[in-house]
């Protein structure tokens, strides 16, 4: 037969129990919370990553762009500053004249001006005298 002193120490142990399952109940709760929290984010972290990521694309783009410019730049250089053999001078013994301070500087619109008229796309990384990489 069951005695009373059974029957409290079965009470005692059920309560015991009924608290440690609300305070683990609570835990979980809790550690649900927080699960939530990161995963929210780790949404906002992709997000940014992937803003990051495309903003590293159009960055190396632009810089492939003005490199590309620059060799352009260069090119032209090369060609306005190479003499043509039908315009060289039947004296070649006479010293290379140094060009002045104009003509260096007109000589450098020229450059520009054919280069802007060669890169005339609408998506020219060239905007007048400023480069938009982005």
């Amino acid at each position: 037969m069951i005695s009373l002193e059974q029957v409290k120490t079965l009470e005692s142990k059920v309560s015991r129990m009924i608290e440690y399952i609300k305070k683990v109940n609570d835990e979980n709760s809790r550690l649900k919370e927080k699960l939530d929290s990161y995963e929210k984010r780790t949404g906002e972290l992709e997000i940014l990553f992937q803003r990051f990521k495309d903003d590293q694309g159009r960055i190396e783009d632009g810089i492939l762009s003005a490199l590309d410019l620059l060799n352009q730049f260069e090119d032209a250089v090369e060609t306005k500053l190479s003499v043509d053999p039908k315009d060289r001078k039947s004296d070649e013994t006479k010293p290379a004249e140094q060009p002045t301070k104009d003509e260096i500087i007109d000589l450098q619109i020229d450059i520009a001006e054919d280069i802007s008229e060669e890169d005339e796309s609408p998506d020219s990384a060239v905007s007048g005298a400023e480069l938009d990489i982005f």
